[in-house]
């Protein structure tokens, strides 16, 4: 049994003197003890130097007023556990409070002790003890998961992953950026540099160069020459004022990483460079000698610090002053402090090869395709195409079995944020614009759209959806293709928003809904899964579409001429307007929807239908010579 513990405040102030601080839960369940005082001997390591070894003789005593147990000094003289840690080890109160030590049980008088540094002790530290269970203290066990979690980071991690897997996301949770976050978890904004890298990329982008700045000169008498403006000038000075010159002057930008390298010798606190893309960039052009600081040692310090240039050497000098560590002996070494987190998305074509000394220099975490959650709140988006609904993370696991049927890999599969959502909303123009073009350009381009996805059942000429067809002339997204490219996949419409629904609980507890209006779906020529507004909206654009030349009142009198029993069925702008405008009901533009003619005209068209009013009005269009059949699904 392995027991780890952080230090205490006051277990390295030399002002509290010999004594250790024990929970007394803890003592009594992990030391067994049953008397108030109680000898042990401790055999003294440290991870970083397994070869070193202390014996140490404590003694034990329960504070009666504290209710823990303290380690004493011992009597004898000889060295005590406090002495190991501060005069052996040569830790510093200040510095290596975030360190652990961890004890192992021998025998129930013999423990062995571990000095563990913070980033080694989920990791390393089993290596030595592998096997044995892991004990936290009672008052650190709700922490000491989320305490897990942030120290087993590396200082160096690239999260790598399918586009839209969460990969930034899961970084901003490590930095406390999201809503709810506790105060005490929310790294410092002034702790936090970004940069993005691009083919563009180059060390001075990264680091830091000389470049020309355009700055003020002002002439006064002593300075440069006596020179003031004689007369009012147009520029808006005034007689008497000194001449105000630019010129260029050249000064070293620090970029990004000198930036952070700067904030973390500045401050004792955590200091994180975000690099997005990183397999976007010449990753050995850009680090350049930099390459050989990502070689850490078990503290997070550079085991190997390299010399800066003279130019780089001047800067931190003015920034940091000549003894500080950051630039002491003209060399540059990465703090402990420092954390380095990019990302990488796999299905990106990188332009530059990243070779694998620089990979192995970091540790590599994959974030695997998951439905979306907010703080643990599962996310339920739906894409939204005219008045049905889809679910999106159904259409995400479907579409992305067929990407990997298709191409044989994963790295080109969407994961759940690839599009945002607004109020859990993803509408028609996203989805199309981003998915469907990402689909069509970057996935089954390369693969000849065998696929039956992309199939156009309803246009004999050209039977493959091409990427065009998902617009209509004016530039607006098509539902109908859209739809179908959707049903060729098996998505079903979730119900209709116009449907109300009845919840209520049966006698046995048990939730029951009911409907006012059934959710039959209807097809077009055999094509779609639409509901019964829909469907009739986009009968009314497959008959506009195919009648160019007529205008909307043309329109109007062509399918008024059906007799249907249905109010407002069908209108133009104008009466549409007006009718609105009189009305008292709140909700009368919900109740129907625009259609926009080929020559730029606007109908509208009713999405109120019962039972009787759709078949009546199915069975009216089919009855027709215009080519439009209408089916229950």
């Amino acid at each position: 049994m392995i027991y780890i513990s952080k230090f205490r405040s006051n277990d390295l102030n030399p002002s509290k003197g010999k004594q250790i601080e024990f929970n007394k839960g803890v003592v009594d369940k992990f030391f067994n003890f049953t008397e108030s005082e109680h000898f042990v001997d401790f055999e003294c390591h440290s991870i970083l130097n397994t070869n070193l070894k202390e014996d140490i003789h404590v003694e034990f005593k329960l504070s009666p007023s504290r209710g823990d147990y303290k380690i004493y000094q011992n009597n004898d003289g000889s060295k005590d556990l406090k002495d190991f840690f501060l005069e052996t080890l040569h830790l510093e109160n200040d510095k290596n409070l975030d360190d652990y030590f961890a004890i192992k049980k021998e025998a129930p008088t013999k423990y062995i002790l571990y000095y563990v540094p913070k980033d080694l002790v989920f990791s390393n530290f089993f290596s030595i003890a592998s096997g044995d269970q892991i004990l936290f203290t009672p008052e650190e066990s709700e922490e000491s998961e989320e305490t897990k979690q942030v120290i087993s980071e590396s200082h160096q991690t690239i999260y790598y992953g399918a586009p839209g897997t969460g990969k930034s996301h899961t970084i901003k949770k490590i930095l406390g950026e999201y809503e709810g976050c506790p105060e005490d978890k929310i790294v410092p904004k002034e702790n936090i540099f970004r940069t993005t890298f691009h083919p563009d990329s180059d060390y001075s982008t990264f680091v830091g160069a000389y470049k020309p700045t355009m700055k003020k000169q002002y002439r006064y008498e002593g300075k440069v020459k006596a020179s003031y403006y004689e007369d009012d000038d147009l520029a808006g000075a005034k007689k008497g004022d000194p001449i105000i010159e630019k010129a260029i002057e050249y000064s070293f930008i620090p970029q990004a990483f000198l930036n952070a390298y700067i904030r973390a010798y500045q401050t004792k606190e955590n200091v994180y460079l975000i690099i997005e893309e990183i397999n976007r960039g010449n990753c050995a052009q850009i680090f350049g000698d930099l390459f050989q600081l990502l070689d850490r040692d078990a503290k997070g310090v550079s085991e190997y610090p390299i010399k800066a240039d003279a130019d780089l050497k001047v800067f931190l000098e003015e920034e940091l002053g000549e003894d500080n560590p950051g630039i002491k002996d003209g060399e540059l070494c990465l703090p402990s402090n420092l954390y380095i987190y990019a990302t990488m998305n796999t299905s990106d074509q990188s332009l530059f090869p990243i070779d694998s000394a620089f990979k192995r220099r970091w540790d590599w975490k994959y974030v695997p395709i998951a439905k979306g959650n907010d703080n643990g709140v599962e996310l339920n988006w739906m894409i939204e195409v005219g008045d049905n609904k889809y679910d999106w993370w159904t259409f995400v696991k479907t579409i992305n079995k067929h990407v990997f049927e298709t191409t044989n890999s994963e790295d080109k599969q969407l994961g759940f944020f690839f599009c945002k959502a607004k109020d859990n909303i993803i509408c028609a123009d996203t989805f199309v614009c981003k998915v469907v073009f990402y689909l069509w350009n970057d996935v089954f381009k390369d693969f000849g759209f065998d696929n039956s996805i992309f199939a156009d059942k309803a246009d004999g000429t050209n039977p493959k959806l091409s990427f065009d067809k998902f617009y209509m002339a004016n530039g607006k997204v098509n539902d109908e293709k859209t739809e179908m490219f959707l049903a060729n996949l098996g998505m079903v419409p979730l119900f209709d928003s116009n449907d109300k629904i009845d919840i209520f609980l049966d006698e046995e507890g048990n939730t029951k809904e009911t409907v006012d209006k059934d959710f039959s779906k209807y097809s077009i020529n055999g094509v779609g899964t639409l509901s019964k507004g829909k469907v009739v909206q986009q009968a009314v654009e497959k008959y506009a579409n195919e009648h160019p030349d007529m205008n909307a009142d043309q329109i109007v009198d062509q399918w008024m001429g059906l007799k249907v029993n249905i109010p407002n069925f069908i209108e133009s702008e104008a009466t549409y307007e007006g009718r609105v405008s009189r009305s008292k009901d709140s909700r009368v533009r919900e109740k129907s929807k625009s259609v926009t003619l080929p020559n730029g005209d606007i109908i509208y068209v009713s999405n109120q239908y019962n039972t009787i009013r759709i078949e009546d009005l199915i069975s009216k269009v089919n009855a027709t010579d215009w080519g439009i059949k209408i089916e229950k699904v």
